[in-house]
């Protein structure tokens, strides 16, 4: 997602502010990471160690969809992401790249928020 929020800063005319991305799900997240095939099993084997799909949670009692997994973790890593911008470019470190993560047991169509407060 890098690319796509740093298009979006850099179209917008603002010369610095801040980019919050947003995700309108419960089951999703948005953060940074070092975007490497390691990192790509090591979050998820984290994840589940964390949070393990196979526990039982309150929520099942209620919807029996199986994803009460997927609501925690997303608690817990939050819906959103804020990363300043000074001369229309995202202040990002030399690794860090923006990533959208699902956590839910199954496909979901998803859209994505970005919203820039700056001058």
């Amino acid at each position: 997602m890098t690319d796509d929020v740093r298009r979006v800063v850099s179209d917008c005319g603002m010369n610095s502010g801040i980019a919050c991305v947003f995700t309108r799900s419960s089951t999703s997240t948005v953060t940074t990471i070092e975007y490497e095939p390691g990192l790509l099993r090591d979050i998820p084997d984290a994840l589940e160690r964390l949070f393990p799909k196979n526990m039982e949670y309150g929520h099942e009692q209620m919807w029996h969809d199986g994803n009460g997994h997927s609501h925690v973790r997303a608690a817990f890593l939050k819906p959103s992401l804020t990363v300043p911008f000074v001369d229309g470019d995202l202040l990002l470190g030399t690794w860090q790249q923006i990533v959208f993560v699902e956590l839910d047991n199954k496909r979901r169509n998803r859209k994505l928020i970005i919203q820039m407060v700056g001058e």
